[in-house]
């Protein structure tokens, strides 16, 4: 029996051939990215995801629940999905972990990947970042999971002005259960090696990281990427933490819509 398909919609747009595909992050769901659609979809088709065991894939999935997630695995449930709608290559939007999967199928898979990109992209877990996640790890069997997603979340946006991505956040992982979360929390461990292999290996597909002042977290290794990688580009939005589409949504868009257009075929 073949894998049902992650939850997926679309937007259809009258003239434009070109599609825009959108990869939310770990314990989020495509609502993220309700602050997007109205001004994408002006330009663009648009596919939104949901990844597996988040969102509408909650269910559509169960019965795959058993197997093990690797990086490999997730992605290409990406793949199927473009697959069953005839896409042969797009545009990629991401943000938090997503931005770390459109990075994987563009190993996978280069030829179905325009241009990225990556809003609060995680290229690497600084010290701070692996404390948490192996806190975590040692806790997840013993503690609530949305404790540790909570606390997750104050660290990762702490000020006042995160405080709505912040709230999105938890709310759309309330219905993560708590088996899904441990299997996307061992994810985590495997990021920094695959990061290393991606810092020494760039593709030749135009990037842009869109990064706030303030994700402090990760955007130091963004830098140093960037710094390294001709076809890579940052943009800073002032005041701003991890969640950047949501705390600046009209910076976020025109920066990524501009990009996008510049690399159309």
């Amino acid at each position: 029996m073949s894998n049902p398909l992650l939850f997926h919609k679309t937007y259809l747009h009258p003239d434009s051939q070109d599609w825009v595909v959108f990869v939310h992050g770990a314990g989020g769901s495509s609502s993220i990215w309700f602050k997007q659609i109205k001004a994408y979809k002006k330009h663009f088709n648009l596919l939104l995801l949901d990844l597996r065991g988040h969102g509408k894939s909650n269910q559509v999935l169960k019965e795959i629940l058993s197997n093990p997630y690797t990086f490999k695995v997730v992605t290409t449930d990406i793949l199927k999905v473009l697959d069953h709608l005839k896409i042969q290559s797009a545009h990629f939007v991401g943000i938090s972990l997503g931005t770390i999967l459109i990075r994987n199928l563009a190993e996978l898979a280069p030829e179905r990947v325009k241009s990225m990109v990556l809003g609060g992209a995680v290229t690497r877990l600084d010290v701070r970042s692996q404390v948490l996640v192996k806190l975590g790890d040692w806790c997840k069997h013993i503690i609530p999971y949305m404790w540790l997603y909570r606390l997750f979340a104050y660290i990762m946006m702490p000020k006042k002005a995160q405080r709505e991505s912040r709230h999105l956040f938890i709310r759309e992982a309330k219905k993560l259960c708590q088996k899904e979360f441990k299997r996307w929390f061992k994810l985590a461990a495997d990021v920094n090696p695959l990061m290393k292999y991606f810092k020494e290996r760039e593709v030749s597909i135009p990037t842009l990281y869109l990064m706030g002042e303030n994700d402090y977290m990760f955007i130091k290794p963004v830098k140093d990427m960037v710094a390294l990688h001709q076809k890579s580009y940052l943009t800073e939005f002032r005041d701003c933490g991890h969640v950047c589409n949501v705390e600046k949504p009209d910076e976020f868009n025109h920066h990524s819509i501009e990009f996008i257009k510049q690399h159309r075929d």
